[in-house]
């Protein structure tokens, strides 16, 4: 008999949820709900619209009555951002967006208290300011009352499966984007919360990745005239989710998940936290079945999303597939930015920036939007081979294949691109990533998969797997070290 569950997968910009049919041999999706996922201005703070999502995760549950019994569900998102509990289990605030501005400065703060070098040392994390221990740091410092409130922190994903169970855990993967983790232990760092001044009471119990953690509510059961379902906490970073769907066979392998953000690592054994990564700023994150992700985190698509709903404010509304278009026909290798400066993570006029950082830095301005588009895509290239070089500098390994993965596959210009400046064989696919893994991971915990490279295998027969092969390398070349100089 097939098996069926069910992953809610929260992106950024959208979610959506998706039925897994397992028939012992495939995996096949069935997406029953679309949903867009808009964050909330009010009084100057930028915030998750939590209720409405929450609300979704109920018309996803309603419209699964329709496909059958449901033997289980999981929820992945997002990292860093998390929601506050009081005492009696109530949500305090809106949960913040981490493009908002309340973490500026923070990471200077930090290292005041905790020297830059000891606190990689502690947490093995990418410094970036939208970092939970940042945000927290903030609250310390502007908000203490609203600590003096809370009981527990969940992250997202765990906030999600609470307001579904009642039961209130951190997992492992989630936990260790926060900057308050400890790699090697693998636990949280207490001492760098208190450091921090940040009250380690409010850190809830660690699970690992696969671990079944209840039941749907019986108020919700009632409210929704569903069956009970048994809730599982697979990888609640998505990422995490998407690297346990990566179709790879090797064990030394790069993979690139792309959406609104790019993460582009490796899959070790143990973390590696030592000078080299700190210099290069890499982050360890836990993955499935205690495998450690060994990334860069690098803006992605938000370049491009954001661009088209600056021109869409302008009256010009062009579709994606239309961008990809202008940008072709752009005469290429004219401008380079470093998708990671600080002017391009805030929501805004990104091309408007990107003229200024080109004028900024001794090169050619782009005029036209397929310019402007082109100057995006090959940055983002030649940023995923910075990457690599950086990750086999620190590794010692050397990456045959990139694996491609998650909803920027579909964009097969960004593919060929990242083929061509890498030098390196690009396996695109599946689109799904995430999906599938959250939904390999609970069929691995319920005994219907057999381990991590079982579940690689049905996925890579469960989804069309595109190869992209490097191109025109010599201007590749000479391109990467235009953009090194205009990065640096």
């Amino acid at each position: 008999m097939s098996k069926k569950v069910l992953a809610i997968d929260f992106g950024a910009s959208s979610g959506r949820a998706i039925i897994g049919e397992f028939d012992g041999e495939r995996i096949y999706l069935t997406e029953i709900h679309r949903f867009s996922n808009d964050p909330v201005i009010l009084g100057g703070t930028m915030y998750w619209d939590v209720l409405r999502l929450f609300h979704e995760i109920k018309q996803s549950l309603i419209k699964a009555k329709e496909y059958g019994e449901i033997d289980s569900l999981a929820i992945d998102t997002w990292g860093v951002d998390f929601g506050l509990l009081d005492a009696d289990g109530r949500l305090i605030d809106n949960p913040v967006h981490y493009r908002d501005s309340r973490t500026s400065g923070m990471l200077d703060e930090a290292f005041k208290i905790i020297p830059k070098d000891e606190l990689y040392k502690a947490t093995g994390n990418q410094f970036m300011e939208i970092n939970t221990a940042f945000q927290l740091l903030s609250l310390v410092k502007n908000r203490p009352e609203l600590l003096s409130r809370a009981d527990k922190m969940l992250m997202m994903p765990d906030l999600f499966s609470y307001f579904l169970s009642g039961q209130k855990v951190a997992e492992r993967s989630i936990a260790s984007t926060t900057q308050l983790f400890d790699q090697i232990e693998k636990d949280w760092s207490y001492d760098t919360a208190r450091n921090l001044g940040i009250d380690v009471n409010l850190l809830p119990k660690i699970v690992e990745s696969g671990t079944y953690i209840g039941t749907l509510s019986p108020e919700i059961c009632r409210e929704l005239d569903i069956n009970p379902i048994k809730i599982i906490a697979v990888c609640g970073h998505d990422t995490q989710s998407a690297l346990v769907a990566t179709p790879a066979k090797e064990k030394d392998f790069a993979f690139l998940s792309s959406g609104t953000w790019s993460l582009l690592g490796t899959e070790l054994d143990e973390p590696i936290v030592d000078e080299n990564s700190l210099r290069l700023n890499v982050t360890n994150e836990q993955g499935y079945a205690g495998k450690t992700s060994f990334l860069k985190n690098i803006i992605g698509l938000w370049l491009i999303q954001e661009s088209r709903r600056q021109w869409i404010r302008e009256g010009r509304e062009y579709s994606f597939m239309e961008l990809e278009a202008l940008a072709k026909e752009a005469e290429p290798f004219k401008c380079f930015i470093d998708p990671d400066a600080n002017e391009f993570t805030p929501a805004g006029n990104i091309p408007e920036r990107i003229k200024k950082y080109c004028e900024k830095t001794g090169q050619y301005i782009p005029q036209t939007v397929g310019e402007i588009m082109r100057c995006i895509y090959e940055s983002l290239a030649l940023k995923y081979r910075a990457a690599i070089s950086e990750l086999e500098a620190c590794t010692g390994k050397r990456f045959k294949t990139l694996y491609m993965i998650g909803g920027g596959t579909k964009d097969r210009f960004l593919s060929s691109l990242t083929a061509c400046s890498c030098g390196i064989t690009v396996s695109s696919g599946p689109v799904e990533a995430t999906a599938f893994g959250n939904i390999a991971i609970q069929l691995m915990t319920t005994g219907d998969i057999k381990g991590l490279d079982r579940a690689r295998e049905i996925v890579c027969k469960s989804e069309r797997i595109y190869t992209y092969e490097p191109k025109n390398t010599e201007a590749w070349d000479k391109a990467y070290q235009r953009f090194l100089s205009a990065v640096r």
